[in-house]
């Protein structure tokens, strides 16, 4: 198995550039990446960091998730 590091909530927050603090607020109410509980501890794999900002391309502000124009 090919395993790769977890970033931690303050590495993940750099890659996305936004805060850490978004990041926890996102884990406890939803809607942000995936994310692995390590004990108490949330850990973020770079891949579902990619395919999560991959699913939130748009062309225009209105297009919707399925490519669509709202």
């Amino acid at each position: 198995m090919n395993y790769e590091a977890l970033l931690t909530r303050r590495e993940a927050a750099s890659f996305l550039a936004i805060s850490p603090r978004t990041l926890e607020l996102w884990a406890i109410r939803g809607g942000g990446p995936a994310f692995v509980k390590v004990g108490h501890l949330c850990r973020y794999r770079m891949a579902d960091l990619q395919a999560w900002t991959e699913a939130r391309t748009r062309q225009h502000t209105r297009d919707t998730p399925s490519g669509g124009v709202e």
